[in-house]
């Protein structure tokens, strides 16, 4: 969250805004990179790049652009292990190839890859007819960028997480204004942890059928959040299939089911430009949950026999 706020700050994101806007298909350019991306440095980092770079855009319909970056961001962490928490944790927890993890999810992902590139086609979008100019992009924008490259690398665990630290001493001595990032985001999700741990002690019988492992968990991703959901049903199912669906379809929903909601929402109802929250709100709401009543109808269209034995 620092390093993206320092390049926002510095003029990086401004700089390849202006080269967008020139071309044609901006939605379908967005909503595509936001997908790949995902799949690649997790959900939430791409939705930290992609919505700031979206909001400095002059163009209308910013609001339907960032809910769709969202759902194409759970939609495409969805199918690789590394594209978002829960992901990682299921692959590890129960140690799965990594082509059979694919193929399970790929259905799921490639769904709604169609039902978002059909989307984004149907977006009408107006340029502003003000003329940006081309802003310098501040030293400092580089720094941030080679800060943000480290973050990535300690994500991977290619470079011990300590590393990271860096990033905090910089901004610390040298551009404290960028310390401005949503800290409340941060502590609301380690409470969703903590809510987890709480209920792995009170409930310890196995649930033994694959389509309950399903539903209980992306009905409780919607409270919760979805990486909670996985570590808390993964003690009570060996049926990592339906919790990995689950987890994943509970991603989509309300602004709990998965960080990554809650950063594109916050990221859009903080940005200065934007004074419609309520309605942002409810069409977030009423889009993510036509996208999870479709996820959780896919599921039993496609697996709802498959893993129940």
């Amino acid at each position: 969250m620092l390093t993206v706020n320092g390049l926002l700050k510095n003029g990086i994101f401004l700089k390849i805004a202006y080269y967008i806007e020139k071309g044609r298909l901006i939605p379908i350019k967005l909503i595509l990179a936001t997908f790949f991306l995902s799949m690649l440095v997790t959900n939430d980092i791409s939705l930290l790049v992609i919505v700031p770079l979206t909001l400095s855009l002059n163009i209308n319909k910013k609001d339907l652009l960032v809910i769709f970056e969202a759902l194409a961001a759970n939609a495409g962490s969805a199918l690789t292990p590394i594209g978002n928490p829960q992901n990682l944790f299921i692959y590890w927890f129960y140690n799965v190839p990594p082509i059979v993890f694919i193929k399970t999810i790929a259905p799921f992902s490639f769904a709604f890859l169609v039902l978002l590139i059909i989307t984004s086609i149907s977006i009408r979008l107006q340029k502003s007819p003000e003329d940006r100019q081309v802003l310098k992009i501040n030293k400092k924008a580089y720094v941030y960028a080679t800060l943000f490259a480290l973050v990535l690398l300690a994500v991977f665990r290619i470079i011990p997480i300590s590393s990271a630290a860096v990033v905090i001493l910089f901004v610390i001595i040298f551009d404290r204004k960028t310390l401005d990032v949503d800290y409340a985001l941060l502590l609301s999700f380690l409470f969703f942890f903590g809510i987890a741990d709480n209920l792995s002690v009170i409930l310890r019988s196995e649930i033994a059928h694959s389509r309950h492992i399903f539903i209980f968990s992306a009905l409780a991703s919607q409270i919760m959040s979805n990486v909670p959901a996985a570590l808390l049903f993964a003690n009570f199912t060996h049926k990592w299939q339906a919790l990995l669906w689950g987890v994943n379809a509970g991603g989509f929903g309300s602004l709990f089911g998965s960080l990554a909601n809650l950063i594109a929402y916050k990221i859009y109802v903080r940005n200065v430009d934007t004074h419609n929250s309520v309605r942002f709100t409810v069409k977030f709401l009423a889009l993510g949950y036509i996208a999870f009543f479709i996820s959780v109808r896919l599921y039993f269209l496609l697996h709802g026999r498959a893993f129940s034995s």
